[in-house]
């Protein structure tokens, strides 16, 4: 089978131009006369045979569908540099695709949990009875009062405060470290506000159990946790001789004859 694309990464592009190439040729029409065209116009079943000579001769060793069906099934057993090229490309476009729909939807999602939270009144919770009013009544009075000065509704505010603390929970839960990130700001935040709102007399009690109640849903948002530091212990890279090396200057032969005169032979 000839192909157009030059090689990429060794492997042969499929064209699909081939397929036309290994069509058999279309049987010729009639020549009918004019008057006859209306009344004796040709059938299609010359057509539909050919059509069904074509696609069983692509799934036949060595044709166009049969070889593409045979790179679909490599896939497996191949690593992503040697998959076709047309099936990356496939496969790119199936994840963008999941990724767009993915991405519009928790848009959707985002938009209509805002503006649900947001239809709650930021003032809402009574005289804060109860342990949970006990956090949430001064976290709503100073949201409420911080929006008299900004260009901003107090239920904006408050949807927003819920919103970060549910994502760093969910997002923490999973491993994300920017989740965890936001989940700590938004612990510090939240006990900042009931510090500074709540009454003087039930201050400390207040801030003390917003952390508490912080602390054990930390327990979710930051599973997997250590504080323990990691040690690799990774075989060295290279291997150390030591050896000793001793280099030793020996004088050279004094040739016969040539006796130095402090040397004399013994004599009995």
């Amino acid at each position: 089978m000839t192909h157009h694309d030059k090689p990429v990464n060794g492997q042969d592009q499929p064209s699909f131009l081939d397929v036309l190439k290994q069509l058999p040729p279309v049987p010729p029409a009639p020549e009918l006369a004019p008057e006859l065209a209306p009344e004796l116009a040709p059938e299609p079943a010359g057509r539909l045979a050919w059509l069904r000579a074509a696609w069983k001769e692509s799934w036949e060793e060595g044709g166009f569908l049969y070889q593409r069906w045979e790179e679909i099934g490599q896939v497996r057993h191949s690593s992503w540099h040697e998959v076709a090229n047309w099936i990356k490309a496939a496969a790119l476009f199936a994840g963008i695709s999941v990724i767009v729909l993915m991405l519009d939807a928790a848009g959707d999602v985002a938009d209509a949990a805002l503006q649900g939270l947001s239809a709650v009144p930021a003032t809402s919770g009574g005289d804060g009875s109860g342990l949970w009013g006990t956090v949430d009544h001064p976290v709503r009075v100073f949201l409420a009062d911080q929006a008299a000065h900004l260009a901003v509704a107090p239920a904006a505010l408050y949807a927003f405060w819920q919103l970060t603390g549910l994502l760093g929970l969910v997002g923490g839960f999973f491993g994300n470290a920017g989740a965890r990130i936001a989940w700590g700001l938004f612990g510090i935040g939240s006990l900042s506000m009931i510090w500074s709102t709540a009454p003087a007399g039930g201050r400390a009690a207040a801030t003390g159990l917003a952390a508490l109640m912080w602390a054990l849903a930390s327990i979710f948002a930051l599973r997997g946790l250590s504080l323990r530091p990691v040690v690799h212990n990774h075989p060295p890279q290279y291997q150390f001789s030591p050896a000793l090396h001793l280099h030793a200057t020996l004088p050279a032969p004094t040739p016969a004859g040539d006796e130095p005169d402090n040397v004399h032979p013994l004599q009995r």
